[in-house]
């Protein structure tokens, strides 16, 4: 049985502070090919020193109010992965409790999320 291997790509442009300007990312699985995103948050698992590993790049013109949508989308879906992952109801309930704080304290409209 031969194994498939796949690969997601993000290029980022610094300015001369280190600060990135255009990021973009391809995943050709996934039908993305060199498309521009404003922000970009990565979590890796290192099980040898059992803790999160985290790349969280944004560009210096991400709009404020898109970053809080966004924050608040992940959040959401954070919880969705939880669940999948643990099967535990109660708390992935509690965190949608918190992910609805969240979008309430931010004024975030309830149609977008």
């Amino acid at each position: 049985m031969s194994q498939k291997s796949s690969q997601i790509n993000i290029a980022v442009t610094l300015d001369d502070n280190k600060v990135p300007e255009k990021l973009h990312w391809t995943a050709t699985d996934g039908g993305i090919n060199n498309e521009e995103t404003k922000a970009v948050l990565l979590s890796v698992w290192d099980h040898k020193s059992k803790e999160s590993l985290r790349i969280d790049l944004w560009t210096k013109d991400m709009p404020l109010d898109e970053m809080k949508l966004f924050f608040h989308q992940t959040l959401s879906a954070m919880a969705d992965t939880f669940h999948r992952a643990t099967n535990d109801d109660k708390m992935t309930e509690t965190m949608k409790d918190f992910c609805d704080y969240f979008a309430e304290k931010l004024e975030l409209k309830s149609g977008k999320q």
